[in-house]
């Protein structure tokens, strides 16, 4: 059951990165555009080249080499000692959820837009949540502590 949970999240995650995350609009009257974690990415590239990295490396590399690690792990590929490196990256990879909401947090507090957040960023945050329970699972069950 691990297994195929922690599989999943192969699927979810990239499905995760185009949904949209939030819907802002610069004022309460005019249309409200779609962000996701891509076209967030490629807005950041623009202006921000070191900013987008770390957003890829936090929203993209970080879960997807977590789940991919897990997986190994479950499927007997790599050795058990590995788990502690899929906390940290479950770690690092929360750290984006924070900044994102950090983001929505500020982005509400000031009037002149308008912000609303969409199902993607919990399907995101779902799936970091999902994943950091796998691993405790995994380890659980493994008799490891992390």
């Amino acid at each position: 059951m691990l297994v195929l949970a922690n599989l999943a999240l192969l699927i979810l995650f990239p499905i995760s990165w185009t949904a949209p995350l939030m819907r802002a609009g610069l004022l309460p009257l005019f249309g409200l555009e779609e962000i996701s974690v891509l076209s967030g990415i490629a807005a950041l590239w623009e202006d921000e080249k070191l900013l987008a990295l770390l957003v890829i490396f936090f929203a993209l590399i970080a879960p997807m080499g977590k789940t991919i690690t897990l997986a190994l792990i479950h499927l007997r590929r790599l050795p058990e000692r590995f788990l502690g490196l899929t906390s940290l990256l479950g770690k690092l990879a929360m750290a984006d959820v924070f900044l994102i909401a950090l983001y929505i947090v500020i982005a509400k507090g000031i009037t002149v837009g308008r912000i609303e957040t969409a199902w993607g960023l919990w399907l995101f945050t779902g799936c970091v949540l999902g994943s950091l329970l796998l691993s405790v699972a995994t380890a659980k069950r493994l008799g490891i502590k992390v």
